[in-house]
């Protein structure tokens, strides 16, 4: 089984930049989606940027020219650069996989394995 563990979040001052990266340990299927979703109290969760195996890429408008989805397939690791960063991108974020993925998408009932989360705080 595919597992996921985040790393990279804390506390960063507005304008500031993190890098979050999630490592995929166990067998990752070539044809796969993977992204970035974050959730603030109070909120649903929502997409933030995901990629697929080929490297198609999609974004939300709040993440659009601020945040930069990546992966290095070869040690199975996804992550997201976020720079000018503000206080409403507090949140958990959380990363997501699935197999046998079509093309990505930032809906997330379309993930069906989940990260255990990092806390990003932007202040």
């Amino acid at each position: 089984d595919v597992q996921l563990v985040e790393s990279g979040g804390g506390s960063v001052q507005a304008g500031g930049s993190l890098r979050l990266s999630c490592a995929a340990s166990g067998y990752t299927y070539s044809s796969h989606c993977m992204g970035w979703f974050r959730q603030a109290p109070g909120k649903e969760r929502e997409g933030v940027a995901v990629i697929d195996w080929d490297g198609t890429t999609s974004y939300a408008d709040t993440a659009k020219g601020r945040f930069i989805i990546s992966q290095d397939n070869a040690k199975n690791t996804l992550y997201l650069q976020m720079n000018s960063l503000k206080p409403e991108d507090t949140a958990v974020y959380y990363c997501a996989y699935e197999s046998g993925c079509q093309q990505p998408t930032l809906n997330k009932v379309a993930y069906t394995l989940w990260g255990q989360g990092t806390q990003v705080t932007v202040s």
